[in-house]
């Protein structure tokens, strides 16, 4: 077996962690530059909806990556 789950497992499970976190984060500000991007092409504008969406993806990226650690740290304020 390539793999062994039993030995690794403490690693893969932060592995996993990890992942989720980072996809969490590039899939916000992925979302919301293009629909930064939809915006500017049917308003007619450059790049200043790509540029807020962008930062907001960011800062709502953040949120929610700081939201999932709080909830996997097991604090009180990420659990609901």
């Amino acid at each position: 077996m390539f793999f062994n789950y039993k030995k690794n497992r403490v690693w893969a499970e932060n592995l996993s962690i990890v992942m989720q976190i980072g996809l969490t984060m590039a899939g916000c500000i992925v979302f919301c530059f293009f629909v930064g991007l939809y915006i500017d092409k049917w308003i007619g504008t450059k790049g200043i909806f790509v540029t807020v969406f962008t930062v907001l993806g960011v800062v709502g990226g953040a949120i929610t990556v700081y939201r999932q650690i709080l909830k996997i740290i097991g604090t009180g304020e990420g659990k609901k």
